[in-house]
């Protein structure tokens, strides 16, 4: 990880669990969604990489085991630091990068499921780190990344949209990735429809909560919350937040 990324996990690690405090109805949403596609099983070997403070994995504890724990990998220590303390799970600060080239030791030598969420784009090698994780896959194992698609209708200044476009791999591409590691892929789609107060989406963008929003200076940023008070006048703002599911399958 970049330093420029590891300066904004360290400092997002402050507030990290309670940017979900004004929408908690989304963690449960999104960890069912995970649960289902990855259709996990007791005593399962799941892994999730990026997995920033374990917020998503409470849907996966009950098929986990002390013998058996979810992995939580991630390289940002600050955010480890606040993973739950429970035998059922067990961190690891690791890249994606170091995880799919067997850099790092694991205890397990493959996995009945891989899910990414919200990391794939910052892989600093598409192609190689999903072919390296994809072959990590027990036969008929799971892979499941989610992903924000390049296109997104945050209430965002429009320099960080375009930056989120250009920095975010279209959906197919990551699909025809782990297609040609030899998975089974397909890609669907699903949303959460958000609404949140006006001045907590300015306190969060003024906070970079969002990792594209750290490519900004002062400066920038400040125009452009300038922008988004001109654009966005409503109490609150309601947008969809919408995702891609993009879940590869080994053949048993």
């Amino acid at each position: 990880m970049d330093q420029r990324l590891e300066s904004h996990y360290a400092k997002l690690a402050e507030i990290y669990n309670a940017l979900w405090e004004n929408r908690p109805e989304y963690p449960d949403w999104m960890a069912e969604e995970i649960r289902a596609r990855l259709d996990v099983k007791e005593g399962n070997r799941i892994a999730d990489i990026g997995v920033g403070t374990g917020l998503f994995l409470r849907h996966l504890l009950p098929y986990a085991t002390p013998s058996t724990p979810v992995l939580g990998i991630d390289p940002s220590a600050p955010l480890l630091d606040l993973f739950p303390d429970d035998p059922r799970l067990h961190p690891v600060q690791a890249t994606a990068e170091d995880v799919a080239a067997r850099r790092v030791e694991l205890p397990y030598a493959s996995f009945d499921s891989i899910v990414i969420k919200e990391a794939v784009h910052h892989f600093s090698d598409l192609d190689n780190t999903l072919a390296g994780l994809s072959r990590l896959l027990a036969p008929g194992g799971r892979f499941l990344i989610i992903a924000l698609p390049p296109k997104i209708g945050y209430p965002l200044f429009q320099a960080a949209l375009d930056r989120f476009a250009v920095e975010q791999p279209e959906p197919e591409r990551i699909a025809a990735a782990m297609r040609g590691a030899g998975l089974e892929t397909t890609i669907d789609y699903d949303e959460f429809q958000a609404t949140i107060e006006r001045e907590t989406w300015l306190r969060l963008v003024a906070d970079r909560w969002m990792s594209v929003l750290s490519n900004f200076s002062d400066d920038e940023l400040a125009r452009g919350l300038e922008e988004i008070r001109e654009t966005s006048t409503a109490p609150h703002l309601d947008f969809p937040d919408r995702f891609t599911f993009i879940l590869g399958h080994r053949p048993a």
